[in-house]
């Protein structure tokens, strides 16, 4: 697999929808669920999903008049490598100063911290 970049964030937008939906996926079926919420033209998704075909995120086929598009990068995988790059290049690959961080910054509330002292736990076992 190649090495993933960082989407900008209409093209991460577009990849939600397709994760969340069964494949193949249509520019209807994107515009139906967000274009019409972005205020986006029919023209512009398919930049976006053209530009996701390049990038290597999805492939493309013609089916009739129409083009359908499948993942090839999968939510998970994206998602860890986001998770990663964002921790590495903020908090230097320290996941304790990031929960520092955000609880000092109010981000996360006291259930949340007895969940991840759970799920600690449970990894430790």
């Amino acid at each position: 697999m190649e090495i993933l970049k960082k989407l900008p964030d209409a093209e991460f937008d577009i990849m939600k929808v397709v994760w969340e939906n069964s494949e193949p996926i249509t520019t209807s079926i994107i515009m139906q669920q967000l274009g019409r919420k972005k205020t986006w033209k029919t023209q512009t998704v398919g930049t976006l999903l053209s530009r996701l075909v390049e990038r290597g995120f999805v492939r493309t086929e013609k089916n009739g008049k129409e083009r359908i598009y499948f993942s090839l990068i999968s939510k998970e995988d994206y998602l860890n490598f986001e998770t990663s790059d964002f921790v590495e290049r903020f908090d230097g690959n320290s996941i304790t100063t990031l929960v520092a961080r955000l609880f000092e910054g109010n981000k996360i509330k006291d259930s949340d911290l007895n969940q991840l002292s759970k799920w600690l736990r449970e990894k430790k076992e």
